[in-house]
């Protein structure tokens, strides 16, 4: 007997979870906003961020040229300048006042000061300097016009070395010039783009924020379209935690686990990024970290008053998350308070554990610490899950009797103004 009750009690649950899936599921597709973050953004937000970094670097940034020496070795300098992939000699200015009007109306990113003793030093063996004025706003224009103007400096300084040493064979102008020679090795980023170095944080950080919104609209609506504000509706499939965690749980993994597919497999190699997972780490990171994204979500749902609450929410902390997990911004300066606080995003563990095995080819044992996090943190978010819908089931049924001792006082009331009425009428036949 017992057996067969347990066998009951685990097809009830099921089936009671089958239905919460099923609900939540055409919540999902008749909500026009879970519909858009949930089916919509997936396929856009990628697309639309590899698109704007597909060009990797930054190439001819307009700059302007103050040419106060106006000699053959100050339009040397500028023509070399201009005939660098990432520089583009825009216009000349006459005064460092002008150049400056120039990058106030964004006509250009920066300019090149060349003084007017400029070549005279350089024939005196003086030193001669040019300074570089750049638009900081933006580091791309700022790397490509800084390091364009220390490169052609340095290619210079290499032609007046090898000029006055006088020597004999190329062997010795190349040991002049470089007698300790570096060669440059990109490791991980071969094109050194932004794009490959920034664009597998942001897929990963994507499936999370969309996650957290569809899951939070979908509990604003049903919050709203209820008079107590109960998450939980009084139906005898929702009596359950573990049924109303599996069964929602079960619909936006389904969802999602087809979107993560897609955002960590197939938009790295449409644009040509780095994309060196294997199947088997891939599916070993992304497992964790969607029940964690998932768990996380369920508990902040339980928090979600409004619809519009969630979207001001996660959209405010996108930025912040990108800087805390590490990769935009050195770890070794990220305060510990902070640290701690990026420890309870699964973004942050996702993102770094995504990186070292899409761009760097790392296996799951090289991302260990990332990997057990993950699973901690689904583990953890799960059980606050259960009880924080418990503590959701428990209010539905306080506001239930409420409203069911409500009804009894109104029926109640009307009884005793029906008996009135009637004694009424009796006494005025009599």
């Amino acid at each position: 007997m017992k057996k067969k009750g347990l066998l009951h009690h685990i097809r009830t649950g099921i089936r009671d979870a089958c239905y919460i899936w099923r609900q939540e599921m055409k919540n999902l597709l008749h909500d026009e906003g879970v519909l858009l973050f949930c089916m919509v953004m997936p396929v856009v937000y990628p697309l639309l961020y590899s698109w704007v970094y597909n060009n990797e670097v930054v190439r001819e940034v307009p700059v302007a040229v103050v040419d106060m020496s106006n000699s053959s070795v100050s339009r040397r300098f500028v023509r070399s300048c201009d005939a660098s992939p990432d520089v583009k000699v825009a216009c000349y200015a006459n005064s460092i006042e002008e150049a400056k009007r120039l990058m106030e109306n964004q006509e250009v990113r920066g300019f090149y000061y060349i003084p007017s003793d400029f070549s005279a030093n350089l024939l005196r063996m003086q030193q001669s300097v040019v300074s570089v004025y750049v638009d900081m706003s933006i580091m791309l224009s700022y790397k490509a016009i800084y390091q364009t103007a220390t490169a052609v400096s340095q290619a210079m300084n290499k032609s007046i070395q090898v000029s006055l040493a006088g020597n004999k064979t190329d062997r010795e102008d190349d040991l002049t010039v470089a007698p300790l020679e570096t060669h440059d090795v990109a490791i991980f980023n071969p094109s050194g783009g932004y794009g490959s170095f920034i664009l597998p944080a942001v897929l990963i950080l994507i499936i999370q924020q969309l996650m957290l919104l569809g899951i939070g609209l979908s509990a604003g609506t049903a919050r709203e379209d209820n008079r107590y504000r109960d998450l939980v509706p009084m139906h005898p499939a929702y009596q359950g935690v573990f049924r109303i965690v599996g069964g929602k749980g079960l619909c936006y993994f389904m969802v999602f686990a087809v979107w993560a597919a897609y955002l960590t497999m197939i938009v790295p190699r449409l644009f040509g990024f780095v994309a060196l997972a294997q199947a088997r780490e891939l599916l070993g990171v992304l497992l964790p970290y969607l029940i964690a994204c998932i768990s996380f979500g369920l508990v902040v749902s339980c928090v979600v008053r409004y619809r519009e609450n969630v979207m001001l929410i996660i959209v405010f902390t996108s930025i912040p998350l990108l800087f805390l997990s590490g990769i935009s911004w050195p770890l070794s300066n990220i305060p510990g308070v902070w640290q701690g606080i990026s420890w309870l995003f699964p973004s942050t563990f996702g993102i770094r554990a995504f990186v070292r095995i899409n761009s760097m080819g790392a296996t799951l044992e090289d991302v260990l610490f990332e990997y057990r996090a993950l699973w901690i943190q689904a583990a953890a978010y799960l059980v606050v899950a259960c009880a924080v819908y418990r503590h959701q089931i428990l209010l539905s049924r306080e506001h239930a009797r409420e409203r069911i001792g409500y009804i009894h006082r109104k029926l109640e009331i009307r009884r005793r103004l029906r008996e009135r009425k009637l004694r009424k009428m009796e006494s005025f036949t009599d």
